[in-house]
């Protein structure tokens, strides 16, 4: 996780750090064979070159973006979860829980999905 450190110290709000910091250690334990890298300024978790989730950081939310297909895989969950959306992010509210089962589930899916790709994203 040390690509992750300058990123995680540019976060002002020391609680947002900490969440951000706690979902990727969270992430490194529960799929230790993932990558981890700064693209585009983001965090981002890869496999074999190719893109799983990532992560930026706003004011309001943490958004994850595991490209469209996941979204559309979990579409539900996310809605039962009660996060805000769109066709390639999930906003993660600071001051709400983080659905830990809906991230292995979108990282599991993508893993498994992109086994066999070979770009970083899906064509």
């Amino acid at each position: 996780m040390a690509a992750f450190t300058e990123f995680l110290q540019g976060i002002d709000h020391e609680a947002h750090r900490d969440r951000t910091e706690q979902i990727f250690n969270w992430i490194t334990e529960k799929h230790p064979k993932l990558e981890t890298e700064i693209k585009w300024n983001q965090p981002m978790f890869t496999d074999h070159g190719t893109f799983i989730i990532g992560f930026s950081v706003s004011k309001k939310h943490l958004s994850v973006a595991p490209e469209h297909v996941a979204i559309q895989y979990v579409e539900e969950d996310i809605q039962k979860a009660g996060y805000d959306y769109t066709k390639e992010i999930i906003r993660i509210p600071w001051n709400r829980e983080v659905d830990y089962e809906l991230l292995e589930k979108i990282i599991d899916f993508n893993i498994w999905d992109k086994a066999n790709c070979t770009t970083f994203w899906r064509k």
